[in-house]
């Protein structure tokens, strides 16, 4: 379900030709479909819909303020790990009770500036946070409302080890069996009020098994806590939700919702979801113009004006992502497959300028053969393009536009070499 499509043999951006966007705007160009993010989003509530969850979407995704704009017109609340995402929710209008802090190493400061917001809740990793947090609150005359993140304990079995965030392997949380120990010490404590649990398995999880074991291990802390006299009104059942990114490999959120409602339904608990990469990922793609192409001997590389700067997760996860010229006539692809049906097609390495051997987009990929100027999209590019961009080797970071029908809108300008400086002038 996304608004990208070859009509004519040209690749558009709902009404918009994309060749037009890079003629206007330039590349390296991130494009965001805005009739793609309502999709999404109306799908994802609608699944879970039965159990009336606040649905805060993760800000480390895709963190543009017009994006998060057009989400909290949809009625998001949002998920923030940092102070830095917390300015950005409030920046974009958020109502502070519909923001989640999450995070496992948030400095007092941070402490204190969610605390000044009235955050909706604050998601504490450890017993060192609840107890900077019961120093901080102090100052307030407001209690810091808060919830344990746990440790389920569940092997998500996500496509990298990278981003798995659910055993004690991992830096995030408290294991689960101590997590009554923290609401004996701190249940009570008058300037917190401790009455959630937060539990975050991993991302892109691709199975509903991993959150039925994670779910049900929380769910029986609840009943064990609600029997020793605590008041737990609220469960966070994380994120992790998969996207597409090559064929239709991501379960739709109905499949999740199916199993997970009957878990929690009844309970009254109030659930919290995070869902990020299943409602940006489609939503968005990376046009990118090549520069040169050569060939060693060994290997053809395609060099193009986009780089790991744009996006590093194939050379941080080994991840994939569909690429495809934007003019496509004779040739559109049938899916997001590595492999596509066509004769003549050339194997390359698509690679940008960076001065890393790890500056790779696609490796050894079966491509129409690509000329210097030639327009190309790297699809899947809506979460985590953007939002972990960089200025390595002092490259500007490139422009973003919100395409809604045929209106595009530039969302946030191309900087500048000023730019890269400007902090640096003290």
């Amino acid at each position: 379900m996304n608004l990208f499509a070859y009509r004519g043999g040209r690749l558009h951006c709902e009404e918009l030709p994309v060749d037009e966007l890079a003629e206007r705007f330039g590349t390296p160009l991130y494009v965001y479909s805005a009739g793609t993010f309502r999709k999404h989003y109306a799908r994802f509530t609608r699944a879970f819909a039965p159990l009336d969850p606040l649905i805060c979407f993760s800000v480390k995704s895709c963190a543009n303020l017009s994006v998060l704009r057009l989400l909290g017109s949809l009625g998001s609340g949002f998920d923030v790990v940092s102070g830095g995402e917390l300015f950005r929710a409030l920046q974009a209008g958020a109502p502070p009770e519909h923001i989640v802090f999450a995070g496992v190493g948030k400095t007092q400061e941070e402490l204190t500036e969610a605390m000044q917001a009235g955050v909706g809740r604050i998601n504490v990793e450890s017993e060192s946070e609840l107890s900077v947090l019961s120093h901080v609150a102090r100052r307030f005359d407001h209690p810091a409302r808060v919830a344990v993140r746990i440790i389920p304990e569940v092997d998500a079995r996500t496509p990298h080890h990278y981003t798995t965030t659910g055993t004690k392997d991992n830096k995030f949380g408290v294991p689960i069996e101590q997590a009554a120990a923290l609401f004996r010490k701190y249940a009570r404590v008058p300037v917190l009020r401790l009455c959630g649990l937060h539990l975050h398995i991993g991302s892109p999880v691709r199975t509903v098994e991993p959150y039925e074991t994670a779910i049900g291990r929380a769910v029986a802390l609840v009943d064990e806590l609600r029997g020793e006299g605590f008041t737990v009104d609220t469960l966070d059942i994380g994120g992790g939700f998969p996207a597409d990114y090559e064929r239709a490999e991501a379960l739709p959120a109905a499949a999740y919702a199916e199993r997970i409602v009957p878990l929690l339904e009844g309970r009254g608990l109030r659930v919290v979801i995070e869902p990020g990469r299943c409602l940006a990922a489609n939503a968005g793609i990376l046009l990118t113009r090549v520069i040169h192409t050569k060939d060693t001997g060994r290997r053809r590389f395609v060099i193009v004006d986009a780089a790991m700067t744009e996006l590093i997760r194939p050379a941080l996860y080994d991840a994939y992502h569909f690429i495809w010229p934007t003019y496509a006539e004779g040739r559109v692809p049938v899916d997001w497959s590595r492999e596509q049906p066509f004769e003549g097609l050339v194997r390359c390495d698509v690679v940008g300028p960076v001065c890393e051997s790890g500056d790779f987009l696609a490796r050894d990929r079966a491509l129409p053969a690509l000329r210097r100027d030639d327009l190309v999209a790297i699809f899947t590019c809506g979460a985590y393009a953007m939002s972990m961009s960089s200025q390595y080797n002092s490259r500007p970071r490139a422009a973003e536009v919100l395409v809604d029908g045929r209106e595009p809108r530039l969302i946030r300008r191309r900087e500048t070499y000023d730019d890269l400086v400007q902090a640096e002038r003290v």
